[in-house]
């Protein structure tokens, strides 16, 4: 029996790490974390204001970059996630999004698949009727695949290097895996790439999945690093599902 997944896992595989040049120090107020320090030395660096004349602490510095639509100091900050528990289906979505972000995703050509998971489609959750109907068929397509991968295995024998026969075998089976079939994904982006990904993908308009995967992200994001992700909110939205709105706009 396979894993079936209906919500995503997400871990924080990096951040940034700060490192204040001693020729130049910040006169730091407040709580704050290595990315969000990072963001504010680049933006006072813009106008040598190391001293903080206002009287700012970091958290409040970066709500008023934000308010200010200066996002360019966000880019500074990257995250580095892995994303889990998501179908294949999300991210051909996902990598749409370009600037400021960086992928790498798990090979169904070299990664063998017979024992893959499945994310469950949100709209089917709670409907067993739906559930069964949908299992039946995610299930018997692995099965092709594992009748398929054998076949050609034995079709391509004549390759002597088992390896590229493996690759030849899988590239081929894995035409009949379904959209709902479990990914893995590492996703880094800047501050400024994330803000606008989860503006997009946490809103009402989005697919289900993706916008659960936004509101899992973010969540992670607002922990992280509040400074840049804290005018995020949550909320149930009228199609009884979460979803997000920002405070500041293509910041």
């Amino acid at each position: 029996m396979p894993e079936f997944f209906t919500a995503p896992r997400i871990s924080v595989l990096a951040r940034p790490a700060f490192t204040e040049p001693s020729h130049l120090p910040v006169h730091w107020m407040g709580e704050s974390t290595d990315g969000e320090r990072l963001a504010e030395f680049a933006g006072r660096l813009c106008y040598m204001s190391q001293k903080n004349p206002a009287k700012r602490d970091t958290r409040d510095y970066l709500e008023n970059i934000k308010k200010q639509g200066h996002g360019s100091v966000l880019e500074h900050a990257t995250y580095s996630l892995l994303i889990e528990g998501v179908s294949r289906s999300l991210t051909h979505e996902l990598v749409r999004h370009r600037a400021g972000f960086a992928y790498s995703q798990l090979s169904q050509r070299y990664v063998d698949e017979s024992d893959a998971a499945f994310v469950v489609p949100p709209a089917i959750i709670g409907d067993e009727a739906l559930r069964a109907q949908w299992q039946a068929q995610v299930e018997g397509a692995q099965a092709t695949y594992i009748a398929l991968v054998d076949h050609l295995m034995e079709k391509y024998k004549w390759v002597e290097d088992k390896v590229h026969r493996r690759k030849m075998a899988r590239e081929a089976a894995r035409g009949v895996l379904p959209n709902s079939t479990e990914t893995k994904i590492v996703v880094t982006a800047n501050a400024r790439g994330w803000r606008t990904m989860l503006e997009l993908r946490s809103s009402e308009g989005a697919e289900f999945e993706i916008r659960r995967m936004a509101i899992a992200v973010l969540r992670v994001l607002q922990g992280v690093a509040p400074g840049f992700f804290a005018d995020f909110e949550v909320y149930t939205a009228a199609d009884r599902a979460e979803a997000a709105r920002i405070g500041y706009h293509k910041v």
